[in-house]
């Protein structure tokens, strides 16, 4: 292990009798992860340290090959090994970001698998939960990753649904949706190791509003999104989230909420200024953005499995809203990614 100070020096202090050993929490950095997330759950272990001066953790960043890894804004962060097996009592979160249903190799699928059989308790930090279920560590458990997410999730392990919660603790799994969920979640876990006080100064070292509730949604509730309170209007918009595959007529929507359609295309046009129609489709398109960004899946099935008859429509829909075909953005993203 690399030899490090971990106790930084700082002028806020917190008492704390405990002269245990230090636990190790390591980060295996996958390429293009998220830095936000990353540092969200590493600065509270700091704190922790810095606060009591007492070494209750030491942390470590593991890359695959010990080689230092570029985040998604572009930064690079020297990991201190490559993967190597990991002590029963240390605790390992993957930390990924864009892109992550091609950030995990094999080798590296494999090696997170083998961690998991040797006892180690595992997390996932913002999208590290595509590289636990293909290590097959998800299955039977509540977990969770960033909303942005959860479309390309789901198409490529149809059995697994993830939580839209800010952050899981099930068992020994610990996952967080990323941002400041991170902290959040890392909070939550110095509360439970060194209790209540601790969590709390450290919070507000961090200039953290704590939650307190893992089961806080990771996304604003659409009223605060569309600035409205409106029960019927929440109520559809709602509906036509949960069918997207699968459409329903608006007459349906309308039917469900126990309203007329003309009043539900009123309430739209009044805090949407768009039609109930347009609305819909327009959700349906932003899915087939998200899978065309993340998943390998053709357009013909991604048309699909955003409720459009063919590919055909979806394209005529997709290159109003975008600008250009489904193909040729998929093509450009990928002509991008190869002049980097």
């Amino acid at each position: 292990m690399t030899s490090r100070n971990f106790i930084p020096k700082g002028a806020a202090t917190f008492g704390l009798d405990y002269d245990g050993p230090a636990k190790d929490i390591n980060f295996l950095l996958l390429p293009k992860l998220t830095m936000l997330a990353f540092s969200a759950a590493v600065e509270p272990l700091r704190i922790a340290n810095q606060v009591t001066n007492r070494e209750l953790y030491k942390w470590y960043l593991i890359s695959e090959d010990g080689q230092p890894v570029t985040c998604s804004n572009g930064v690079n962060i020297t990991p201190d090994f490559a993967l190597q097996n990991l002590s029963r009592a240390a605790r390992l979160f993957v930390c990924a970001g864009i892109e992550p249903a091609a950030s995990a190799s094999p080798k590296v699928v494999s090696w997170i698998s083998r961690q998991k059989a040797f006892g180690c308790k595992l997390g996932g930090i913002c999208t590290g939960a595509f590289a636990l279920a293909k290590a097959g560590v998800l299955t039977d458990k509540t977990f969770t990753l960033h909303w942005e997410n959860h479309p390309a999730f789901v198409e490529h392990f149809n059995d697994l649904h993830p939580s839209a919660n800010l952050y899981e603790i099930d068992g020994d799994l610990m996952t967080c949706g990323g941002g400041s969920a991170a902290t959040d979640m890392m909070l939550d876990m110095i509360e439970s190791d060194f209790g209540t006080d601790l969590a709390v100064i450290v919070s507000d070292m961090c200039i953290h509003f704590r939650s307190n509730n893992r089961k806080r949604l990771q996304k604003s509730a659409f009223s605060v999104a569309l600035g409205s309170r409106n029960q019927f209007l929440i109520n559809a918009i709602q509906i036509m989230h949960e069918n997207l595959e699968d459409p329903l007529e608006i007459t349906e929507i309308a039917r469900a909420i126990a309203v007329s359609r003309r009043q539900l295309e009123r309430l739209f046009q009044k805090y949407v200024e768009t039609s109930p129609v347009q609305f819909y489709i327009k959700l349906r398109v932003q899915r087939a953005y998200a899978l065309l960004s993340e998943t390998e899946m053709s357009v013909a099935d991604i048309a699909a499995a955003t409720g459009f008859g063919s590919a055909s429509q979806l394209t005529s829909r997709f290159k109003k809203l975008y600008g250009a075909s489904p193909t040729s953005f998929r093509r450009g993203w990928s002509e991008k990614h190869d002049m980097i």
